[in-house]
């Protein structure tokens, strides 16, 4: 009888590692993101390319920490074909939003999330700063929330825009 349940405990544990290994990989939500020049795109436009999709807030402490990273990024690899959008929380008034981009000269798109659709979309986001990372094919490849190991952060970047 002990063996038995070893046995199932074992199993049992191994088809929760198998769920995790080849788990279908969730896609990105297929949302519209207007900038705060009005521009209007969509995550399918972005196919083809590694995307960063940021949520973050001009009251964040942790994110206006980390823009200075995120640009610095961007910098690195975006003619290699990565893009980063920085969605701005509903709750930051665009004003200030607009501000913050125009002082620190954001290089990539920043878009505002007025009705909290996209935050919604990914999973009712509420705790800045929230980032994915998808893939070419729009598949997300790692969730971020607050701090994150930055070369780590590089190096799956990197290994994204490798893969075909």
């Amino acid at each position: 009888m002990k063996k038995a349940i070893v046995a199932l405990a074992v199993l049992v544990a191994v088809g929760i590692g198998a769920w995790f290994v080849w788990r279908p990989a969730q896609t990105a939500p297929d949302v519209t993101f207007t900038t705060l020049e009005g521009k209007t795109f969509s995550m399918q436009d972005l196919r083809g390319k590694v995307v960063l999709v940021k949520f973050w807030a001009t009251s964040c402490v942790t994110c206006v920490k980390q823009m200075p990273e995120t640009i610095a990024a961007y910098k690195e690899y975006a003619a290699k074909g990565y893009e980063a959008v920085a969605v701005a929380m509903n709750y930051d008034p665009p004003n200030f939003v607009l501000n913050f981009a125009d002082q620190r000269k954001l290089p990539f798109p920043v878009a505002l999330d007025t009705k909290g659709d996209i935050a919604r979309a990914f999973g009712d986001i509420r705790l800045t700063p929230t980032a994915f990372l998808i893939d070419k094919q729009g598949h997300i490849i790692k969730r971020y929330l607050g701090e994150y190991d930055v070369a780590e952060f590089h190096a799956t970047v990197e290994k994204a825009l490798a893969a075909g």
